[in-house]
C-alpha cells in the first residue's frame, strides 16, 4: 500500500521504515531536508515539500502526520486539507486531544476528507517491537487503512491468548484496534498515558523507598543497603510487578546505579493532564493519577511557596525549626 509520511522524528522516521520493510511503498517529508535523505537512502521516497509528497501519492490519498502535538499538528493538517482531495485520508499519529479530532474531523467532512486519530505508543523501540495502535475514525476508512496497522503493529507474538478470549475474535491480540468514532483514539491513549504516570511514579517511589532504607534516621538494626540493580533484576522474574517499564528500570539501574545523570526534572506531555480533566468530566475519582501528575510538576521546583507557609506555620504553632540547608 502506498502512504505518505509527514514527520520523521525518533517515532516518525521509524515507523516509515517499518512501514517500507512491510512491503508499503512510503512518501516522507520533513521539515529537516536531512532527515529525509537518511531516509531515501534506506529505498523511502523523499519528498522536497507537502505539494512533492502529495503529487507523488495516487488517489485516494493516505497521510501520516506524526509531528507534535498542538500547533505544529494543526498546521499540517490544514495544509495537508488545502493540498489533498475528496475522498483521501488524513491519520493524526500523534498525541492530539481527543476534542482537536473532533473538531478536525467536522471541517475535513466538509471537503469530503476523512480524517482518522491513532494513539501510538511504542517509542523508540517500535521499530523492532511494533507499534500500539489506538485508532479512531470511520468504520470503513479504518479497514481501507487495516494494511498500514497491521505491519505497523507488533502482531501476536510470543503473547499468550488472555484466557476466555477466543483467537481471531478481534485485531487487539495484534496490537491494534478500532477503538470507536474519531477521537476514540486519542482518547483511549490519553488513558494509557494517564495510567503510564501513575506506574512510572509507583515504580519510582518504591525504589526511593528502598534507597532510604540505609538513612542513619533509622535504628542501626534497621538500615539496609540494598542493591536496587539486582532487586530490579530480581522482580523482572516471576513478580507480579514485572513490566516493560520494570524492564527499562532495571536497564537504566544496571547502566548506572546512582543515576547520576539524571536531574529529576520530569516533563509532561498533556496527556496527564487531560486525562484529569476527563474524570472531572465524568466526576470519576483518579487519586493516584491526579497524584502521579503532581508529582512531575513537583520534579520542576525547588522548595515551593507552599512548604514555606507549611514550615512557618509548623514553626509558629509547634516552635519546630527548620534544618539547615544541606543538613
Amino acid at each position: 500500500m502506498q502512504i505518505g509520511m509527514v514527520g520523521l522524528g525518533r517515532m516518525g522516521g521509524n515507523m516509515a521504515r517499518r512501514l517500507m520493510r512491510g512491503g508499503h511503498q512510503v512518501v516522507a517529508y520533513a521539515r529537516r531536508a536531512a532527515a529525509v535523505k537518511l531516509l531515501t537512502g534506506e529505498g523511502v521516497s523523499g519528498a522536497v515539500s507537502l505539494d512533492d509528497l502529495v503529487a507523488q501519492l495516487a488517489p485516494p490519498r493516505a497521510v501520516w502526520v506524526m509531528v507534535p502535538a498542538g500547533p505544529a499538528t494543526e498546521q499540517i493538517v490544514f495544509d495537508l486539507a488545502a493540498k489533498v482531495g475528496a475522498g483521501d485520508v488524513l491519520i493524526d499519529g500523534g498525541n492530539s486531544f481527543y476534542k482537536d479530532d473532533v473538531r478536525r474531523m467536522r471541517v475535513l467532512r466538509e471537503k469530503k476528507i476523512h480524517y482518522v486519530d491513532v494513539g501510538t505508543s511504542g517509542g523508540i523501540w517500535g521499530l523492532e517491537r511494533g507499534y500500539c495502535l489506538m485508532i479512531g475514525g470511520e468504520q470503513a476508512i479504518v479497514q481501507r487503512l487495516d494494511p498500514i496497522f497491521k505491519t505497523l503493529a507488533p502482531g501476536v507474538g510470543g503473547i499468550p491468548l488472555t484466557p476466555g478470549r477466543a483467537r481471531g475474535a478481534g485485531t487487539a491480540d495484534q496490537g491494534y484496534l478500532h477503538c470507536g468514532p474519531s477521537g476514540a483514539g486519542h482518547f483511549v491513549k490519553m488513558i494509557h498515558n494517564g495510567i503510564e504516570y501513575g506506574l512510572m511514579q509507583a515504580y519510582a517511589e518504591g525504589f526511593d523507598i528502598l534507597l532510604n532504607a540505609r538513612s542513619e534516621d533509622l535504628p542501626e538494626g534497621l538500615r539496609y543497603e540494598l542493591n536496587l540493580a539486582d532487586i530490579a533484576e530480581l522482580w523482572r522474574r516471576g513478580s507480579v510487578i514485572s513490566s516493560w517499564l520494570l524492564d527499562l528500570t532495571a536497564q537504566a539501574l544496571a547502566e548506572n546505579p546512582t543515576l547520576s545523570g539524571y536531574t529529576g526534572y520530569v516533563a509532561d506531555s498533556g496527556e496527564g493532564r487531560w486525562t484529569i480533566m476527563a474524570a472531572i468530566e465524568e466526576s470519576v475519582p483518579a487519586d493516584v493519577l491526579s497524584a502521579s501528575l503532581y508529582a512531575r510538576f513537583r520534579s520542576r521546583q525547588e522548595h515551593t511557596f507552599a512548604e514555606k507557609v507549611l514550615s512557618a506555620m509548623r514553626q509558629k504553632f509547634g516552635g519546630h525549626v527548620e534544618p539547615p540547608a544541606g543538613g
